[in-house]
């Protein structure tokens, strides 16, 4: 039975080959454990045939050289470290018997074994950690950068006392360690175990040091693919999946990457909730499927989301939008479709952006495609952001399908032939099953085309992003009890101030809380004063009152052309301003300031009270 040296090591010594050897010096018990089980393991695949050697020296340099160009090239395609390490083992000649191999990664001050070739499967890379202190040659290659060459056991055991009986197997006779070098860092160690005894000459070294820089190019490659595979799982995971519980509005979504090995590319969806209560539903799709797509996709989508919730109008967020992406990447440009609905009335403002146009499905199952205005796509050419905004009105059961144009043209069709394909899979069904809709239709385009071959998902185009939103029956919307107060007080106007008051305790004249009337009051006049003192611009005020009595909501809105938006400051005692937004804070339910594409509005909201109410917090 074969006998390895790492079998005999007691408290008397160990022994090789007949000869006897003093025990490893103290406190080296755990990383010799850790190399024995390294080296302890057999190769279980034959060795390479035997070859027979070059006639000289010149006849040998080109061989290896041929060699070396050959696996150069397969492992500049190599996307594993297993599957390098297979490639180098074709390195393999009679004077250069390479057995096995060992990746090690530096981390956290310790050798981790990443990978290896020549040992049984999960023996050297499994559980391997060494401190980087070890007297074990790799540790002081990830130490010092330099390489260890061994050229023979007896050297092993000259220059590494404390490890090399652990490492010296009967059947492994040389041994080298290069370090593996990214960015000017040791970022690991390549071992290389030989059967037979190599001198290391000048050529076999710089052939294990141009391999080694090979194989650190792979790893390279593979923890970028690993970064890039969870770059892109969390942004698809950021993208929301559920639609926004708002009455009167249904959305289903889907999203499936089909191309570049990523799980998500530069496609996008997104829902938002707006200040105002509407719903902001946007698509879009960035040029390219690699992880600079996604990346500008995440960003680009985190900005159109920013610009949304400012306030911004359809128009004002995709031309914001297109001068963001302009800074990022002069390069890269990308489509969009921003909605802004009303779920009170259905109503929707589109703008456009380069994107595909909507489709329309009515309730007994007739789709169309509904034409909007549009301007160019996001970035392509700055100082040209025109985006008109269209306004379509939603009716009930009526479905608007927002897409990318994977949709459309994934497994080789064109617009005509592809919108066919979604036409057939958006017109049946019930139009209550929203989700059963988005799963037809992307089963119309990832299920595999009649005579396509076997194992075909239709995964071999472009990605896609799907939005559908409908409009529910049977909800109370704009029949709902409704008041409005519309006026502009001007720069000359001293007046205005005062009959706005008194037209707005007007509108309020059946409010159950006469103080909350006194604070809305209060607050408004606030507001228009901030316009006329601060700005040289009018005052438009819009007021409404929405909902049944006794749970009644009143949204003030003061408007104006100037474009510096206030700001909470923290008066003094004796100062004469500064407390308008103070206020708004303290008394107002909800409050807030949003830019206008010219301009800006200051808002505030109150909820209605019950007089019980009044009575509590008198007598508290």
């Amino acid at each position: 039975m074969e006998r390895t040296v790492g079998d005999d090591i007691g408290t008397k010594g160990c022994r090789m080959g007949g000869e006897r050897h003093e025990p490893p010096p103290d406190g080296f018990g755990a990383e010799l454990d850790q190399i024995d089980a390294l080296n302890r393991l057999e190769s279980p695949r034959p060795g390479p045939p035997e070859q027979e050697a070059p006639a000289d020296a010149t006849e040998e340099a080109r061989a290896r050289d041929s060699l070396l160009l050959s696996a150069g090239h397969a492992l500049g395609d190599a996307d594993s470290l297993d599957e390098a390490l297979k490639l180098v083992a074709a390195l393999y000649a009679p004077d250069f018997a390479l057995d096995g191999q060992v990746v090690f990664s530096v981390a956290e001050a310790n050798l981790v074994a990443l990978g290896q070739f020549g040992f049984y499967p999960g023996g050297a890379d499994r559980g391997f950690r060494m401190p980087m202190t070890t007297g074990y040659p790799a540790a002081e290659v990830a130490r010092t950068g330099r390489s260890v060459y061994l050229a023979s056991k007896e050297e092993y055991r000259r220059r590494f006392p404390a490890t090399w009986h652990t490492s010296a197997r009967e059947n492994r006779e040389a041994w080298a360690f290069v370090p593996l070098v990214t960015a000017g860092r040791v970022t690991g160690v390549w071992l290389t175990a030989f059967r037979a005894p190599v001198a290391f000459t000048a050529s076999e070294r710089a052939l294990l040091n141009a391999t080694g820089r090979m194989i650190a190019q792979v790893l390279e490659r593979a923890r970028a693919s690993r970064a890039e595979l969870e770059l892109s799982r969390g942004l698809r995971r950021s993208m929301r999946t559920d639609g926004p519980a708002l009455t009167g509005l249904s959305v289903a979504t889907r999203y499936v990457p089909t191309g570049g090995g990523l799980m998500v590319g530069g496609d996008w969806y997104d829902s938002i909730d707006l200040p105002n209560g509407r719903l902001a539903l946007v698509i879009g799709d960035v040029q390219g499927h690699d992880v600079h797509a996604a990346g500008l996709m995440a960003q680009l989508r985190t900005a159109v989301h920013a610009y949304a919730a400012e306030g911004h109008g359809p128009d004002a967020v995709l031309a914001r939008a297109s001068r963001f992406l302009t800074t990022l990447d002069e390069d890269r440009f990308a489509t969009c479709l921003y909605i802004e609905a009303d779920p009170s009335t259905g109503d929707l403002h589109i703008a456009r952006a380069g994107h595909p146009h909507p489709v329309l499905r009515t309730p007994d199952g007739t789709c169309l495609i509904k034409h909007v205005s549009g301007g160019l796509p996001l970035g392509l050419m700055p100082g040209e952001e025109d985006y008109p905004v269209d306004i379509v009105r939603l009716h009930d059961d009526e479905v608007l399908m927002l897409c990318t144009d994977g949709l459309i043209e994934n497994g080789g069709h064109d617009m005509y032939t592809g919108w066919v394909r979604v036409r057939d899979a958006f017109s049946p069904g019930p139009v209550e099953d929203l989700e059963g809709m988005a799963d037809r239709l992307m089963a119309s385009v990832l299920s595999p085309e009649p005579g396509a071959p076997e194992g075909d998902t239709g995964r071999d185009g472009d990605d896609i992003a799907l939005l559908l939103v409908r409009r529910d029956p049977g909800r109370t919307r704009a029949e709902v009890s409704r008041r409005q107060l519309m006026l502009t007080v001007g720069q000359d106007q001293g007046e205005g101030l005062a009959e706005a008051r008194a037209e707005l305790k007007a509108l309020l004249h059946d409010w159950a809380r006469p103080d909350q009337v006194d604070t809305a009051v209060l607050l408004a006049t606030e507001l228009l004063g901030n316009v006329l003192v601060h700005t040289d611009q009018d005052g438009a005020l819009n007021a409404y009152v929405t909902g049944e009595t006794g749970q009644r909501r009143l949204l003030v809105e003061v408007m104006d052309r100037g474009d510096e938006l206030p700001h909470q400051r923290t008066p003094g005692e004796l100062a004469s301003s500064g407390r308008g937004l103070m206020l708004l804070d303290i008394l107002a339910d909800q409050w807030g300031v949003r830019p206008e594409p010219e301009g800006k509005t200051a808002w505030f909201a109150l909820t209605e009270a019950s007089p019980a109410d009044a009575g509590d917090t008198a007598t508290a």
